[in-house]
């Protein structure tokens, strides 16, 4: 089974876990070079599909660019695929589990070996995905520019709309938590309330992607999903 990672510091996880977020947009490894380069999808072949008439083939979803020349940038290919459940990557240790507890694990990164936490304590880049209790099923793929994201989209990517805000001073505001800085002040960038979702959510994606990113507007692999359990 696959892992996916939400970003914690931005309450992402939990926007997941509470229903709230639905959506994510993965930026994907070749852009368009340049205008010369047109969109091209993979050709399947007979046997790219099962009995049911389902693609089997792993550049299902996949594009590509290519110009007038042959210049080909290599595919772009989905990490997850339509109906395939996948776990909510945690850290052990927030999962509450015994530190004592020794897997038997040729990897070493069961949650404590020998005398030493394994990185799978507190990073769960290197959890195990058949450990997690929480997961998702992704229900449709989509490939767009970053910048195309929907007012509605935003608000499931885990943008949130105050309502302690609106209250205040009548304006429509949108936000979103750094869970780091709860219970002492909120994070310089993300006390500022936006008055759209599009706002909100362009700050968040260079907060999580990296600064810039909402600026260049890459082309993006949309995943919708649900939570399962």
């Amino acid at each position: 089974m696959k892992k996916i990672m939400f970003n914690d510091k931005y309450g992402l996880t939990q926007a997941v876990l509470d229903g709230r977020k639905t959506m994510t947009r993965r930026v994907c490894k070749y852009d368009k070079p340049n205008e010369t380069y047109d969109i091209v999808f993979p050709v399947f072949e007979p046997n790219d599909y099962d009995n049911d008439g389902n693609i089997v083939s792993p550049l299902n979803y996949a594009f590509s660019w290519k110009n007038d020349k042959g210049d080909f940038t290599g595919w772009n290919i989905p990490k997850y695929k339509v109906g395939e459940v996948v776990a909510i990557a945690q850290c052990y240790k927030s999962l509450g589990m015994n530190p004592e507890l020794a897997l038997d694990d040729k990897d070493g990164i069961g949650f404590y070996t020998k005398t030493k936490f394994a990185p799978g304590w507190e990073n769960k880049m290197f959890v195990r995905a058949d450990l997690m209790p929480h997961h998702i099923r992704i229900t449709d793929i989509k490939v767009e520019r970053l910048q195309n994201i929907s007012d509605e989209d935003c608000m499931r990517e885990g943008v949130e709309f105050s309502q302690e805000q609106y209250k205040y001073d009548g304006a429509k505001s949108y936000f979103v938590q750094n869970i780091t800085e709860i219970g002492s002040r909120w994070n310089r960038m993300f006390c500022k309330h936006f008055g759209t979702p599009r706002g909100a959510f362009a700050a968040l994606i260079d907060k999580v992607s990296g600064k810039g990113t909402w600026e260049s507007n890459p082309y993006v692999f949309v995943y919708e999903f649900e939570l399962v359990d």
